[in-house]
């Protein structure tokens, strides 16, 4: 890892990972960056007001600045205030963890999101992280929206999440990726069963205007035991007409608006 900047944003990046904070070395060790350059970036980092460290000597962690960055970026777009009426009220009605994800380049992004599980087993994960394209309902309904290329090269950037490291399901080869985009075409919307965690089953269709690029994904997510294929297939057209309901709205954001263009001017992903 070359470049100041470059070197800087890899430590944040990897400690936005470690909640409970990590030593000098293993920073360094992870990142393949010496430990004296990495003495130095921290420094400024903690001076800035970025990082801070549990004790003297001790686990450097992450301050709360970023974090309060980002929600005021997404206050200032819109997308939450859009968004989230619309995503209360499919909650409501699925009983479920509804979530919105936005397209951003290359990343789709978790940002809004409504729990519907009021009792029992619920699924409540942070916000703020990229789904793994490859094997999440969110990342399969981008892609089904995408040529096969483009949809492959973005797959092929990022990295398969194989059984391994995500749900027992996972697809392991690019070629069961696009199987699974073209069922999600057919279908008019994603469906995964245990493929992005164990136990779990999601939905998932893309919030787009007709002939333009989606600019956000809205899926349902719950526990096998509840949220059964029936249960998924049952609550298929109240998924896509929400998405509709948000693409329709999405114009009075400009985070959404900036991106609301006629699918000919999009970007063309390459690895």
């Amino acid at each position: 890892m070359n470049g100041v900047l470059e070197r800087t944003l890899g430590i944040l990046e990897l400690l936005s990972a470690h909640g409970d904070g990590l030593e000098l070395a293993a920073i360094a060790d992870q990142l393949n960056i010496p430990r004296s350059a990495v003495h130095r970036l921290l420094a400024d980092l903690v001076r800035c007001g970025y990082v801070r460290q549990t004790r003297d000597h001790g686990d450097y962690v992450l301050t709360t600045k970023l974090v309060s960055m980002g929600l005021s970026f997404l206050s200032n777009t819109g997308i939450v205030d859009i968004a989230q009426p619309l995503l209360d009220r499919l909650a409501q009605i699925s009983g479920e963890l509804v979530r919105l994800s936005v397209v951003d380049g290359e990343r789709l992004t978790w940002v809004a999101r409504a729990q519907g599980a009021r009792q029992g087993l619920r699924y409540d994960p942070d916000m703020g992280s990229d789904a793994r394209l490859s094997c999440s309902a969110s990342g399969l309904a981008w892609m089904m929206a995408l040529s096969d290329d483009e949809a492959l090269a973005l797959v092929a950037k990022q990295g398969l999440g194989t059984p391994a490291d995500y749900g027992p399901n996972a697809p392991a080869s690019l070629q069961a990726v696009l199987q699974m985009v073209n069922e999600a075409r057919a279908r008019g919307y994603a469906l995964t069963q245990e493929t992005y965690t164990a136990g779990l089953n999601a939905m998932a269709a893309p919030v787009r205007l007709a002939g333009q690029a989606p600019i956000g994904i809205i899926s349902i997510a719950g526990p096998t035991v509840r949220f059964t294929e029936e249960r998924m297939l049952a609550l298929g057209a109240e998924l896509v007409s929400f998405a509709a309901q948000l693409a329709a709205a999405s114009g009075a954001s400009p985070f959404f608006s900036q991106r609301s263009l006629p699918k000919d001017r999009q970007p063309i992903y390459a690895a």
